[in-house]
């Protein structure tokens, strides 16, 4: 059999842009040449894709091209020399974090494509993409999330009311992009004012006293593997490494613990929880589920990454090489678990 023929959609046009664009080199960089042909295909900050032979400085010059609607196609559309030729794909692998990359965007595109890729469907992107909205479906399913509170774009709230601290979100963004903790009532304005800068619809969540766990999941359906879990050590303030002027060299508050120095009972607890959440929220292929561990020994949800960063310096894969799952088979995951059923659902 030939390689397949991969195509890798990185960039974009949110926040995270940076972000993506380093998790697609470490998966560049991870790929087997052996068994896949890689087609990168990088969208701008303003929106144009590009095809390019990597994503390396420069991509944004590479030819214009896009994924083809038209399930006939079943590919790229690449316009050269004035006309348009087609490169088709086996698989997509969407290397997209936030917006237009984690709620269902991407993901509609390629269900219009009838290319099979990786990573969560339209629903679950979307639903863990509104933190307000996986909260309400995970408390629904029995597990523990923070006191939280939804404001949508012409409403307010009394600030007096709130149970001090709290936090102030964008209820859809990625990251801690526009995330503000509030001590006192005086500051609350500013910090929604501040959420607004990235989604009208804002989130105001009780501050959980807890140690901030992670777990890598992968898998579909009831066949998952959680990863090792991991835990974020602050010195000060809360976790907020994307937005580090240097990232790759460490945080300036956080230490990242792995495996976590907690309970073998803590630790299966956190996996287990995770899982649930995965398959309450109906994830596929991948996510990052971070969760509190009290100090009762209790979880209560953070929030699902449907796309978690890829980078040097990222979560997901040091939980994965932690168990023994370096990022060239998670990828090769990845690609078999996105071509599960194909062939039945045509």
């Amino acid at each position: 059999m030939g390689k397949l023929q991969v195509g890798i959609v990185f960039g974009g046009r949110s926040e995270e842009h940076g972000v993506a664009v380093k998790s697609a080199r470490e998966v560049a960089a991870s790929l087997d040449r052996d068994r896949y042909e890689p087609h990168f295909i990088g969208i701008t900050e303003h929106g144009a894709w590009r095809l390019c032979d990597g994503p390396e400085p420069g991509w944004e010059h590479g030819l214009p091209a896009i994924l083809s609607p038209d399930r006939g196609t079943c590919g790229l559309l690449v316009l050269e020399g004035g006309r348009h030729r087609t490169i088709p794909l086996d698989v997509v692998l969407p290397v997209l974090h936030g917006k237009q990359g984690e709620d269902g965007a991407i993901q509609g595109l390629l269900e219009l494509s009838g290319i099979p890729y990786a990573g969560c469907d339209v629903p679950s992107s979307a639903l863990c993409m509104d933190k307000t909205l996986a909260y309400l479906v995970v408390r629904d399913a029995g597990i523990a999330v923070p006191g939280f509170w939804t404001v949508g774009p012409d409403e307010k709230t009394d600030a007096e009311t709130l149970p001090y601290p709290v936090f102030v979100k964008p209820a859809r963004s990625g990251s801690s992009f526009g995330v503000t903790k509030v001590d006192h009532p005086d500051h609350l304005e500013d910090a929604m004012a501040t959420a607004r800068r990235y989604d009208d619809k804002v989130l105001i969540e009780a501050a959980v006293e807890g140690e901030e766990i992670g777990c890598a999941v992968i898998g579909n359906g009831t066949a998952l593997f959680a990863g090792e879990v991991d835990r974020v050590a602050l010195s000060h303030g809360f976790f907020r490494i994307h937005q580090e002027d240097a990232p790759e060299t460490g945080s300036e508050n956080a230490t990242f613990i792995v495996p976590a120095d907690i309970p073998a009972s803590s630790r299966a607890l956190v996996q287990e929880t995770a899982k649930a959440i995965y398959r309450a929220l109906g994830c596929r292929g991948l996510a990052r589920v971070d969760l509190f561990l009290k100090g009762d020994g209790t979880v209560v949800l953070n929030e699902v990454n449907t796309m978690p960063g890829l980078t040097s310096y990222s979560r997901y894969p040091r939980m994965m090489a932690a168990s023994g799952l370096p990022l060239a088979e998670v990828i090769d995951r990845l690609v078999a678990l996105a071509l599960e059923g194909t062939a039945v659902a045509g």
